[in-house]
């Protein structure tokens, strides 16, 4: 089993470490670090001590699963990467149902939640209509996506100069926190609730870790870009794990800078009162309007970091959809000029303007992170198929304590879905029904390519 040649593909290998690291920095670091805490602190009972914990504790999980990625990332750097590990891993099916959920749920959903969100930024200083927003954030995506269709490398430039744009009023938050920051945040690990059982913190945990998981929500989007990193045999474990280690420190400090500079009684009556915008308080607190702009800002600039590296990576998956199924063969067709799937990022960009009209902010994340759950644990998975199926393959980079990390990060995601199951039904059963569909349009796909096939074998005859 052996590499495919680049050029036979079409891709250009154009992007380095940093740009690595920019891309999964960019999509991780968008508009969750700004609001999720406010959720994490709620589902944890109002605990800071467990709220900080569970930040600490979806970047393991971040981590785990980064570390199963790297591995088969540089073993087969491939475009469309974990969709591509899928197929061989698993069967065809299983990667075209992680493409399919992804083009009408998952992957689409993100990018219009993040389009959705970055006008909303702007609706109580500017008065925008929910009309105006939905038009705004279809605008947003469809320029992005012409500016994509340019090259991989304008999107790389792009992707840098948001993930360094985007650190500057995060910094300023933490600096202003520990520098500033008066309080002393009450860092043990027990709710608020004077009477709260083992089992229930455990629970407690779990619900909170999901909640964060939607902030540190992107990484495992690198390996879609496999045939297009330089070195990918060195880069692609090296920008993962730095990336994901990178954003678990950021989170912790953030939050806890947050806690420190903000009463405990002002959060709580934030929290319950509906105002989830926790930094953007402990920005005004440290600096006036001026640090409330700031964080606006930076916001606003997240996002736009984050829904870019999206339309960048998602359709490199869909490419690999193209070459499986005759009903997205066109997906898999490379722009020789400019060497990126065009057709795929048209694709991308069609659904997503349908899902702005379509769903709201709440439901598409909620869908997304679930979905995200399902198929990661199934790739890190992958890891043990793959030293069983292909033992002679080169592995530049092999997963720590193997098998052990596997088994252990496996058993995370399988956790943590039976627990959205257990919270949140309704949501966990819509995204188990997109992927059981697409297991029909895959036979329905498979049966009209057989038909077509033997009736181009019998036009010779008929001759």
């Amino acid at each position: 089993m052996t590499n495919a040649p680049t050029e036979q593909r079409g891709f250009r290998r154009e992007m380095g470490l940093f740009d690595g690291i920019s891309l999964v920095v960019g999509i991780m670091v968008g508009s969750g670090v700004f609001y999720i805490g406010a959720y994490v602190l709620q589902r944890t009972g109002m605990s800071p001590g467990l709220s900080i914990l569970c930040w600490i504790i979806g970047g393991i999980c971040s981590l785990l699963g980064s570390i199963c990625f790297a591995e088969l990332g540089a073993e087969r750097p491939l475009a469309g990467g974990s969709v591509a590990w899928l197929s061989e891993a698993y069967h065809p099916i299983v990667a075209f149902s992680a493409n399919f959920t992804s083009l009408f749920l998952s992957g689409s959903g993100s990018i219009a939640a993040l389009a959705i969100a970055i006008p909303s930024a702007f609706v109580s200083y500017f008065g925008i209509s929910a009309i105006e927003v939905k038009l705004i954030a279809i605008a947003l995506i469809i320029g992005l996506t012409i500016y994509n269709c340019l090259g991989v490398k304008m999107s790389a430039i792009l992707e840098d100069i948001s993930t360094v744009a985007k650190l500057v009023p995060i910094a300023i938050i933490l600096i202003a926190g520990f520098v500033f920051g008066k309080q002393t945040p009450n860092l043990s690990l027990v709710p608020a609730q004077s009477s709260v059982s083992f089992g229930s913190i455990m629970s407690m945990i779990a619900f909170a870790t999901v909640s964060a998981l939607w902030a540190y929500e992107g990484w495992a989007n690198l390996g879609s870009m496999g045939e297009e990193m330089k070195n990918p045999g060195k880069n692609i474990p090296r920008a993962l794990i730095l990336g994901v280690l990178s954003v678990t420190i950021l989170y912790a400090l953030f939050n806890f800078s947050i806690m420190k500079m903000v009463p405990y009684s002002k959060l709580t009556s934030m929290i319950n009162s509906g105002d989830f915008y926790l930094g953007t308080e402990a920005a005004r607190m440290a600096m006036g309007s001026i640090g409330e702009s700031i964080v606006i800002v930076g916001m606003v600039v997240a996002m736009f970091g984050c829904l870019q590296g999206m339309i960048v990576a998602f359709p490199r998956g869909y490419y690999v959809i193209g070459k499986q199924s005759y009903l997205f063969r066109n997906f898999a067709q490379i722009n020789q000029k400019n060497g990126i799937p065009t057709t795929a990022i048209i694709a991308t960009a069609i659904v997503s303007c349908a899902l702005v009209l379509l769903r709201n902010l709440g439901q598409l994340t909620a869908l997304v992170i679930f979905c995200g759950m399902i198929y990661n644990f199934l790739t890190v998975i992958a890891v043990i198929i793959y030293r069983k199926k292909f033992p002679d393959l080169e592995r530049p980079y092999k997963v720590w304590g193997y098998p052990f990390t596997v088994i252990l990060a496996a058993a995370v995601y399988a956790f943590l879905a039976v627990e959205t199951f257990m919270n949140d039904p309704v949501t966990a059963t819509i995204g188990c029904i997109v992927p059981a569909i697409s297991f029909v349009v895959y036979y329905i796909g498979t049966i009209r390519e057989k038909r077509i096939n033997q009736l181009l074998e019998q036009e010779p005859l008929e001759e």
